[in-house]
């Protein structure tokens, strides 16, 4: 079991909430990079929506009792809470959709620790919407703000939503599609390089990228490995499923007797079925935590999942044990 990365945020909102620092909740609250906690168990008599995009994260939701989906497309919410994440074109987005979502006079509460985001999270709130409140606690700031249609900086809005769409960059004299707060967003990160630099062009039958992100091992054997007859990508972040596809797509064309599939997936917690080739950059983090055991267990997965003859590619940092 991958354990929540703990930065603070959720118990500065529980402390707001506690204290009557921050404005109170009450019928239908979308809450968008939603954890599970105190906060939410303290609150028995909200309709909580919860939008989580980390699978670890999305099932310890759902298996305390909360409605928790991927992405969250309703609208005319009474309040919005926000943990933000510390990039800064995916915090605004996030702020952008969480005014679509709310009705007039809901609130919007955002909180980010102080070392990742934190000193511009009342700011963005005040450019948006023309008016923000702030306090500080456990090292973490919180802003919040009343959504009002005729102090809203529509042109603002609409600019920080496109934020979040899948974008091409130019990489390797190549197009790739990538999103913001994706691991390696705008660059091919070197260990990812250096393991394609180092398989053989002749790994052949079903192969399977664990923890894929937007796709680049995928497609490196796609384009390097012609007897690859299909291809399954694993990731447990559901924002990089989307330009990993695109990336598939772009690379499949000169395939067409390939296949490739993407799987919102926990790779932790195993694979389905049998491959031959199986290759894998593992994350050692999970938010701002280092997790040697996410790795291991990645490690633990590609062995039972591989088949007779089957070949494991796995790139690590130097200070890992494994």
């Amino acid at each position: 079991m991958i354990l929540p990365d703990d930065d603070g945020s959720l118990a500065a909102l529980e402390w707001g909430f506690r204290t009557e620092a921050l404005p109170a909740l009450h019928g239908s609250v979308l809450f968008l990079n939603a954890r599970h906690g105190a906060l939410l168990a303290s609150h028995t008599d909200i309709d909580w929506h919860c939008e989580q995009g980390f699978l670890p994260w999305n099932e310890t939701l759902r298996r305390g009792g909360f409605e928790a989906q991927a992405r969250i497309e309703a609208k005319g919410f009474d309040a919005c809470l926000i943990l933000l994440p510390p990039q800064r074109d995916e915090a605004r987005a996030l702020l952008a959709r969480a005014t679509v979502a709310c009705r007039e006079g809901a609130w919007l509460i955002a909180v980010a620790p102080n070392r990742a985001g934190g000193g511009s999270v009342a700011t963005d709130l005040d450019v948006l919407m023309g008016h923000s409140q702030s306090t500080t606690k456990h090292k973490c700031r919180m802003a919040w703000a009343s959504v009002a249609s005729a102090q809203l900086d529509a042109d603002l809005q609409s600019n920080w939503l496109a934020l979040d769409a899948p974008r091409p960059i130019a990489l390797e004299n190549a197009r790739f599609w990538t999103r913001p707060g994706l691991f390696a967003r705008d660059r091919i990160d070197p260990a990812s390089a250096l393991l394609a630099s180092q398989w053989p062009t002749d790994l052949a039958g079903r192969a399977a990228d664990l923890g894929a992100g937007w796709g680049y091992l995928s497609v490196q054997l796609l384009r390097h490995c012609p007897a690859i007859r299909q291809i399954d990508l694993f990731e447990a972040n559901a924002r990089a499923l989307a330009p990993a596809r695109r990336n598939l797509d772009a690379a499949l064309g000169a395939r067409p007797q390939t296949s490739a599939r993407v799987h919102w997936h926990d790779v932790a917690q195993g694979l389905p079925g049998r491959f031959d080739v199986i290759v894998s950059n593992p994350p050692f983090h999970v938010g701002a935590s280092e997790q040697v055991d996410l790795g291991r267990a990645f490690i633990r997965s590609a062995r039972a999942a591989l088949g007779t003859h089957g070949v494991f590619w796995l790139v690590a940092n130097r200070h890992l044990p494994y």
